[in-house]
């Protein structure tokens, strides 16, 4: 069997924050792709504003370089859970993997997730120990716990026998020794030519391509992105699209586009063992075949994972509606949404009995928080309601997600953390102590559980605890309520401004989010109250003026910081009653009824349902 001696097909795999991108930034900087005079930014592959900001790849994304004589294509892919389905359709791409892991976290939970993506695609893996630079990096325990967990995964032999690159990747250097570094990454380059296996020699054979990822433009619509894996493809040439349902449609190469550094070139033919992107066909879609019209050979269909987690968007129909969007209408909301399903196949946009409602499904809070944060950023307004679990019938069984949860915390939290977790129907099913004061807890928890838990994590840690999950299994659905929050909120009785003197009044009443002078809608959540019941308060309210002098005139009152909540916060706090309206300015928590007088005529109503039951 001949292969490609001249390309190499890889994709880099981790959890969240260990440096894939930043590893994949210096790759490319090393490898003299770039002129000497071309700015570069930080973390290049990451080209979305938000996964700026946050630091975590969203999309998957490609590039090339070329290192003697050999075009190494590279896949930098997701390492958050929520999308997993890139990682999963991108292991059929490629011919081998770099597992990055950090010197000082050692292997997480999406470590486990992406790793057993991999192996069970018979790839070959390289693994690259990184931040070796940090003062409390324990290299050479890591590497025992990685070979932990290929031994735990069912890795072969082969896969067992992985080379090892110990690297910084914020300051570019490497080496195949964890006490010193070379002054560059040329280690790793040599590890890839030397371990990942070549693509096979078959460009003389039926053309056989897939699609595993989509992009879209404006100007040539759809493009598939994916791998040639037998023959030869050619701009212009007619070729047959193989759909999922087997059906097969004709179509004509418009544009061929390879990759190389951070740009698309356009090129006029591709071979057996490329990563390209074709356009032409303009409702291609993920896992569908291109095949010669007389010889028409699909390849197993591309697993995408289901959605998990749905809520409802909605137009928004608070007071202050149209006040601070660009696009408040069904119309466009609804254009918005099914414009996000061109490129996003983990996603499921379905209407609901309401005109200008939609249920929104996905993967997880994140992929849904961050299509909403998409959206505002663009000028849309909207209002969404509280995430909740998907349940599905499996052999007839009412069935429910389950998720795998790594908590990390010091010692003296790990008695909370149990607890709480226990009333949220958890599992524990490891726990480890190291001499460093820390601990590591393994559950597993229903994913309704986990809703809104992680705000109470953090304050119940003090931000000492690290947090993470990742899907494990549709498991049987648990009867009752599970989580949720146990306080009641604040509610605002009138529309106006909130106001000092108000706020202070409140302030034993329990916790404010507002500033002063804050524009407020009566049914808009202000608060959240000490006890569990919801209270309607006067906000707006401002102190009487009169002709006498207060005795404690000359005392100034100092009040407590408003909470002022992130997007995400804001979902994970709200109830099933509850809204959050998402503005670009703005994120407001309200009522579904704001009507006082009408909202307490269905609490009252819903619990004598709950009674009679």
């Amino acid at each position: 069997m001949t292969r490609r001696e001249d390309i190499r097909n890889i994709a880099i795999i981790a959890h969240v924050d260990h440096g894939k991108t930043t590893l994949v930034d210096q790759l490319l900087k090393q490898s003299g792709i770039f002129r000497d005079n071309e700015v570069v930014a930080e973390r290049a592959m990451d080209s979305n504003d938000i996964e700026r900001e946050r630091g975590i790849t969203i999309l998957a994304k490609n590039t090339a370089i070329d290192y003697k004589d050999t075009r190494i294509n590279i896949l930098d892919t997701p390492g958050h859970a929520d999308f997993g389905g890139e990682v999963e359709r991108i292991m059929k791409m490629v011919d081998g993997v770099i597992l990055v892991v950090d010197a000082y976290e050692g292997t997480m939970p999406q470590t486990r997730f992406v790793l057993k993506k991999a192996l069970e695609q018979n790839l070959k893996p390289l693994v690259v120990v990184n931040k070796v630079d940090k003062p409390a990096a324990r290299p050479a325990e890591v590497v025992d716990e990685v070979l932990e967990l290929f031994i735990e995964l069912d890795a072969n032999d082969d896969q067992l026998e992985f080379p090892v690159a110990y690297a910084s990747a914020v300051n570019g250097t490497a080496s195949d020794n964890p006490d010193s570094q070379d002054e560059n990454m040329q280690s790793i380059y040599e590890m890839i030519l030397e371990h990942v296996p070549a693509p096979i020699e078959n460009r003389d054979e039926p053309l056989q391509f897939q699609v595993a990822l989509l992009d879209y433009n404006d100007y040539v619509g759809r493009i598939g992105i994916g791998r040639v894996f037998r023959g030869t493809m050619r701009v212009g040439e007619q070729v047959s699209l193989i759909k999922i349902d087997g059906t097969v449609k004709n179509f004509r190469v418009t544009k061929i586009f390879g990759f190389f550094g951070l740009k698309r070139v356009e090129i006029d033919e591709a071979v057996a063992g490329d990563l390209i992107a074709v356009s032409g066909m303009e409702d291609i879609n993920v896992g569908e075949t291109i095949t010669p019209i007389d010889h028409q050979e699909a390849l197993p269909v591309l697993g995408i994972d289901e959605p998990t987690l749905q809520m409802t968007f909605g137009v928004n129909t608070s007071p202050f509606a149209g006040r601070e969007g660009k696009y408040v209408t069904g119309s466009k909301i609804s254009e918005r949404l099914f414009a996000q399903l061109e490129t996003d196949v983990s996603l499921r946009v379905d209407p609901t009995a309401q005109p200008d409602a939609w249920t929104v499904s996905g993967r997880g809070e994140l992929h849904l928080s961050i299509l909403i944060e998409n959206m505002r950023r663009e000028g849309y307004e909207l209002q969404v309601s509280k995430p909740e679990v998907i349940v599905r019938e499996i052999d007839g069984v009412k069935s429910e997600p389950f998720e795998r949860v790594q908590i990390d915390v010091p010692d003296e939290y790990t008695g909370s953390i149990i607890e709480s977790l226990g009333t949220r129907k958890g599992e524990m099913v490891d726990m480890v102590t190291s001499s460093n004061g820390q601990t590591r807890l393994i559950f597993i928890v229903p994913a309704r559980g986990l809703i809104g838990y992680r705000t109470e994590f953090m304050s119940m840690t003090r931000g000492y605890g690290i947090i993470n999950h990742t899907f494990e299994e549709y498991r049987p659905l648990l009867k009752g309520r599970i989580g949720g929050r146990r306080n009641g909120v604040l509610v605002s009785l009138d529309k106006g401004a909130a106001s000092q003197y108000a706020i202070l009044q409140l302030e034993d009443r329990g916790e404010n989010f507002m500033e002063p002078g804050t524009e407020v809608y009566e049914g808009m959540i202000v608060g959240q109250n000490s006890r569990d019941n919801d209270l309607t308060v006067n906000i707006t309210k401002v102190k009487a003026a009169n002709n006498i002098r207060s005795a404690t005139k000359e005392q100034t009152t100092t009040m407590k910081k408003p909470r002022i909540m992130t997007l995400e916060e804001a979902l994970e706090y709200i109830n099933d009653d509850e809204l959050v309206e998402v503005t670009p300015e703005s994120v407001r928590l309200r009522k579904r009824i704001l009507d006082k007088s009408m909202r307490e005529r269905a609490t009252k109503k819903e619990k004598y349902k709950l009674e009679t039951e």
